[in-house]
């Protein structure tokens, strides 16, 4: 009888694995995928709930409610415990949507093992909130709480870098210093570990981990800067007023940020972007801006931008469809443009990885390894930034969705099997 998992809760992705009698497997939590999307559809329509690849496919086909996203992004924020409007007149807090996607990963596992479940290691970042130490531990205090709310009863924390570490040592033949880059959806965090067939038989690793880091800096940062650069210049973001001024950014900031979206939509916040149609010298981006208001088309474009960039993340050029805002309206978008937008962020994930190599007091060419783990990890420019940075180090691919949950469950096994 299975009594733990593992759970890894993702900024854009989740999974959970658990020991059978065939060894460590991940559960199905959507049909017969061993990962889904971390979303959360409240459809106000059919008076249902969806999860994952439903909830995204319900919010696309035109169903009225509300669509959440990147719940883990706002963990030890003042967000965190405010409510959100579901759209029938009800309203939920932040942290209990977080408690209800929690409950369906539970449930999947119960179902898949056969079995309740009561004890769990849970992944958590580096960082849930950079350089604030207080609001980094109420994040997982958050997070705690809702694992105990659906049923855990005994709940671990393990840094998601040393989980994939974990995963990475369960293949190797012999010891090595290995540099873990796990980039995921919310944050790119980073772990220098001892690893090797004989350290893995250890309980105790904490010698074994030199250092770790990181920052609140990944993909969902290339998306909005994806959408920004893209398609919200198509609404009017940077353009200027008739006395040559830029005109109020407030809002496309709001539509390229996926846990803010929802606030564009309130009558009074649509009546006071009525009012602003004066500052555009281009009509069409008003009435553009508008239409993507008055239609709540938001998080539609937020996923076109998601789209562009995983399209593009490999070479080669895609074109954004925007025919819901506008007939005929369509951007051409390739890798370079990517490179352009995504800039800042590749610096500041590479110098991350810098300093989690210089704060084990570290040469870089004494790197043996740079493994690579989660979603992000497929925008080829970024891993390349970071493999030159440490030429010596050999670049490994992990299972992007799955090696943190699988490193995860290699943890849990050791401490509850």
């Amino acid at each position: 009888m299975t009594t733990f998992c593992a759970i890894d809760f993702g900024t854009s992705n989740s999974a959970v694995a658990l020991p059978t009698a065939d060894g460590l497997r991940l559960a199905p939590v959507e049909g017969a995928h061993v990962t889904l999307p971390t979303a959360v559809f409240f459809n106000v329509d059919e008076h249902t709930r969806e999860y994952g690849r439903a909830a995204l496919d319900a919010y696309i086909d035109g169903f009225d409610g509300r669509l959440m996203r990147s719940m883990k992004s706002i963990l030890g924020s003042p967000l965190a415990e405010t409510t959100t409007d579901l759209g029938d007149g009800s309203a939920i807090r932040y942290t209990d949507v977080i408690t209800i996607f929690l409950e369906h990963l539970k449930r999947s596992a119960e179902h898949f093992a056969g079995a309740p479940i009561a004890r769990a290691v849970l992944g958590r970042p580096v960082f849930f909130v950079d350089d604030d130490p207080r609001a980094d531990q109420l994040a997982q205090h958050q997070l705690e709480a809702a694992a105990r709310a659906v049923g855990f009863s005994e709940i671990q924390f393990q840094y998601e870098p040393i989980a994939a570490a974990f995963d990475y040592e369960s293949r190797l033949t012999e010891e090595g210093l290995v540099l873990v880059a796990d980039i995921g959806g919310g944050t790119s965090d980073f772990s220098l570990v001892r690893v090797g067939p004989q350290r893995m038989q250890r309980l105790e690793r904490k010698d074994d981990v030199l250092a770790h880091h990181g920052v609140h800096v990944a993909g969902t940062d290339f998306d909005r800067r994806v959408e920004l650069a893209t398609v919200l210049r198509e609404l009017g973001y940077q353009s200027l007023d008739p006395q040559g001024r830029e005109v109020p950014n407030r809002v496309y900031f709001d539509l390229a940020t996926w846990h803010l979206i929802n606030t564009v939509y309130p009558p009074k916040r649509v009546a006071e972007l009525r009012l602003m149609r004066h500052l555009y010298r281009d009509a069409r981006h008003h009435e553009r801006l508008m239409r993507v208001v008055e239609e709540r088309l938001g998080h539609a474009l937020a996923a076109r931008a998601e789209e562009a960039k995983i399209g593009v993340s490999a070479g080669g050029e895609t074109l954004i469809d925007l025919e819901r805002v506008e007939d005929d309206l369509r951007l051409a978008f390739d890798e370079a443009q990517l490179v352009d937008a995504g800039h800042d962020e590749m610096r500041r994930i590479v110098q991350a990885a810098r300093d989690t190599v210089q704060t084990a007091g570290v040469a870089a060419r004494d790197v043996s390894a740079i493994y690579f783990t989660g979603g992000s990890t497929g925008l080829v420019f970024l891993t390349r930034a970071l493999a030159d940075a440490f030429p010596d180090a050999r670049p490994v691919f992990g299972d992007r969705l799955a090696s943190v949950a699988t490193g995860l469950g290699i943890h849990a096994q050791r401490l509850f099997g």
